[in-house]
């Protein structure tokens, strides 16, 4: 373990995760962890899901649903920045 690393236990679900992470990712995977046991927690008491390995299944369906539209979202902006850069070029001519 380098000196910028730490090990944490993380609690998901009831069940706890061994980690090494950067010192300086510690709060982001605690605020992941927190926001996973939420949408479990929302899935268990809205739907009426008595498995937990079915609740974080849904979890992350949703949150992989979020980043494909975060991908297809930045896709657009890389679109859009090529063409306002092309014009650029156009009006410097």
């Amino acid at each position: 373990m380098s000196e910028n690393e730490i090990s944490i236990k993380v609690n998901i679900c009831d069940r706890f995760y061994p980690l090494r992470i950067k010192t300086s990712e510690e709060e982001g995977v605690r605020s992941a962890v927190n926001k996973i046991n939420e949408r479990a927690k929302y899935y268990n008491q809205n739907f009426s899901i008595q498995d937990k390995q079915d609740a974080l299944s849904m979890v992350a369906l949703e949150f992989a649903s979020k980043q494909k539209t975060t991908i297809a979202d930045s896709s657009d902006f890389s679109t859009i920045n090529t063409k306002l850069k092309r014009l650029e070029q156009l009006l410097e001519i």
